[in-house]
Order: C-alpha cells, then sequence, then structure tokens
C-alpha cells in the first residue's frame, strides 16, 4: 500500500508540473508523424490487420514509436502500452496490469476515418497505475480539438470545463454501439435490445470521439463489446470527470485491467448507464 500511495503522489506531482508536456508531445506527434499523412496515404502505407476493417497505416506506426520514445523520458520509470506495438508483441499489454506507470496509447484512434479522409479521428493517451486512469489526452488533429481530464480534476476541451449533463426528457436515447463486425452473435442479441422505442442505436465512429461527444452532451451513451485499453482508456475517465458514469452488463464500473462484463456502457450520467445496462441484459 505505501509503494502505491508513493506512486500516486509521484503521478499527481508529474501532472502538476509536466502535463502541458505530454500535451506538446501528442500535438507532436500529430503534427510530424499523422496530418503530413491524412489524404496523402499511398497504397503501400496502409495494411490489414484481423480483416479489412481492421487498418494500420505508416502513421499510426510512427506516431506510436514517437510517443513510445516520449512518454517515458517524462516520467521515468514508466512504460507504454500500444497498440500498434501489442499487435506485434501481444505480452506487451501485460504493463497494463503491471507496477509501474503506464501509458495507454492509440497513436490513430478510428483508423478507418483516416484511411478515408475523414477528420473523425484522434490520438488517444492515457496515464494509469494499478488499473485507475489518472490522466487522458483526446486530441483530434484534423479538427482542432484537444480534451483532457485528470481524475478528480474535472474534463476540459479546449480550456473549457466539459458537463455531460443528463439527456432530455422525452427524446430518444443516442446511443453509440460497436460495429456489427467486431461483434460475437451473444453480443448482437444484446445489442439489438437497444432498437425499442426511445432509444435510437447507431454504430460508432472513433471510440474517443465518441466518448468525447457523451463527455460533451452531445450524444447520450456508447455499447461497446471490446476490451482494448487504448481505445476506451482516455474517454472512460474524460466521461467520468465531465460527470458521467460507466458499467458494465454486470453492473459494475470497466476495468482497464480486463476481466469485464461485455457489452458495456458509458452514459451521460448513472441513471442513464443503468438504463442502457439494463437493455443490453435483457437482450442477452
Amino acid at each position: 500500500m505505501e509503494g502505491m500511495i508513493e506512486h500516486n503522489e509521484t503521478i499527481e506531482e508529474f501532472l502538476a508540473g509536466r502535463a502541458v508536456d505530454v500535451e506538446e508531445a501528442v500535438r507532436k506527434a500529430a503534427a510530424q508523424e499523422i496530418m503530413p499523412r491524412w489524404r496523402r496515404l499511398a497504397d503501400h502505407e496502409v495494411d490489414r490487420k484481423s480483416g479489412p476493417h481492421d487498418l494500420v497505416t505508416d502513421a499510426d506506426r510512427q506516431a506510436e514509436l514517437y510517443l513510445t520514445e516520449v512518454l517515458p523520458a517524462l516520467l521515468p520509470g514508466s512504460v507504454v502500452v500500444g497498440e500498434e506495438a501489442v499487435h506485434t508483441h501481444p505480452a506487451s499489454y501485460e504493463g497494463i496490469r503491471g507496477g509501474a506507470p503506464v501509458w495507454i496509447v492509440d497513436p490513430v484512434d478510428g483508423t478507418r476515418q483516416f484511411v478515408h479522409g475523414d477528420a473523425g479521428f484522434c490520438t488517444l493517451v492515457a496515464l494509469a497505475l494499478d488499473g485507475v486512469v489518472h490522466a487522458s489526452w483526446t486530441f483530434a488533429p484534423a479538427l482542432d480539438q484537444l480534451a483532457t481530464a485528470v481524475r478528480g480534476q474535472g474534463a476540459f476541451l479546449d480550456g473549457a470545463r466539459l458537463h455531460a449533463g443528463s439527456p432530455e426528457t422525452g427524446r430518444d436515447l443516442r446511443v453509440a454501439t460497436s460495429h456489427p463486425d467486431f461483434t460475437t452473435d451473444d453480443q448482437k442479441r444484446s445489442l439489438i435490445a437497444l432498437g425499442m422505442d426511445g432509444v435510437a442505436p447507431r454504430a460508432c465512429g472513433s471510440a474517443g470521439l465518441e466518448y468525447l461527444a457523451v463527455a460533451r452532451g452531445e450524444s447520450d451513451a456508447t455499447a461497446f463489446t471490446w476490451e482494448a485499453a487504448w481505445d476506451h482508456a482516455a474517454g472512460l475517465l474524460l466521461v467520468e470527470e465531465a460527470g458521467g458514469a460507466h458499467l458494465t452488463r454486470a453492473g459494475e464500473p470497466f476495468r482497464i485491467t480486463g476481466g469485464n462484463d461485455l457489452p458495456f456502457t458509458a452514459a451521460r450520467d448513472e441513471a442513464t448507464a443503468r438504463r442502457v445496462v439494463g437493455l443490453l441484459s435483457a437482450g442477452a
């Protein structure tokens, strides 16, 4: 316990003095490695991973390499768990469950949108320890928007505090759901339960930007079926610090270390989260 408290104090001190350096690193990664390739990708710069909708580009790889070099230098003793590195070396995902502060990185969240020339992609960085996310950065470079959150200190978009609020009474609940191509039959049955009067589900785009939409009150909830921490860690803290909540189908908060009962939701308030989870459970 003493070691954990010491680490927490170190992270708090780090964030108080050097959070701006993390922001600069995220912006530089986008400026140097991502935006010069946006709408200029050659065929040889795009590859498939698990299937036709699971893409990776040179922008993903190079931005992650940049952040993997810079972030641990800012916080000595920390490690990086990045989407592309885990794809190559799956065992590196265990860093999320280790005892060191961990940077959880998705260099280009919404790679399909990036490849197609859409602006709906972002870079996600979260700083966690012992399964708890302490800070996050969500940067949408094509939109020039930066959302940040520090545990216990609120969520902000371009310096303005975010308040998720609650859905308007009498209006359909707007829920972004996992794309059907990435769901099992059991998960499809859960998601189908959202197709009822009073709920307006739609397939999600970039997970990071869907979380931002919830934190801004522009969307009411998400319903996601996968656990990869790089997609969720930054956004879940953003929603929490904006006043929202997240729950798995078991009615428990989502754990970035895994073992969650899927699907799960992040919502503008706890009542909405429980409503969505109730529907997902009814469809199981």
